[in-house]
């Protein structure tokens, strides 16, 4: 799907956020952009999100982070119908900081953001955990 191939909303904020992108991005980075997330608008377009496999870091190609957060909160926008989504960066462990996409309000409240930390920091153990058993029963661990 190419830019022009994006289904017209009426004025759907995802529409609206793509419009101010288009313009303050970089021609090039809009299209890697664009690339990323028309398959995930497609899909939340024909509901049909719960199956897709999501993952922002490029495929072959680096992708910049810019970018990466860009299609983070295009994503956040298509499906919250909000345009106040943010990204934040959040310690969580050793592994080095976490982004995640949040609305405005969160983001502004540092209580709230220590306990997406900590939720983030209890799946990160438990999946920890799940990975030990799975190895230990020889079963695949790519989750």
């Amino acid at each position: 799907m190419s830019e022009s191939e994006i289904p017209p909303g009426e004025g759907r904020p995802v529409d609206v956020y793509l419009d101010l992108l288009s313009i303050r991005m970089d021609t090039e980075d809009y299209r890697l952009l664009l690339s990323v997330v028309e398959p995930v608008l497609r899909a939340i377009e024909e509901h049909r999100l719960s199956g897709l496999d999501l993952a922002l870091d490029g495929g072959d190609e680096e992708l910049p982070q810019e970018v990466r957060d860009e299609a983070a909160l295009v994503i956040a926008t298509a499906v919250t119908g909000r345009m106040d989504n943010e990204v934040v960066e959040l310690e969580v462990d050793e592994s080095g900081p976490v982004r995640v996409v949040t609305d405005a309000t969160t983001a502004a409240d540092p209580s709230r953001l220590d306990e997406i930390a900590d939720y983030i920091r209890q799946r990160h153990r438990q999946n920890d955990e799940l990975r030990g058993i799975a190895e230990v029963s020889g079963l695949p661990t790519d989750f």
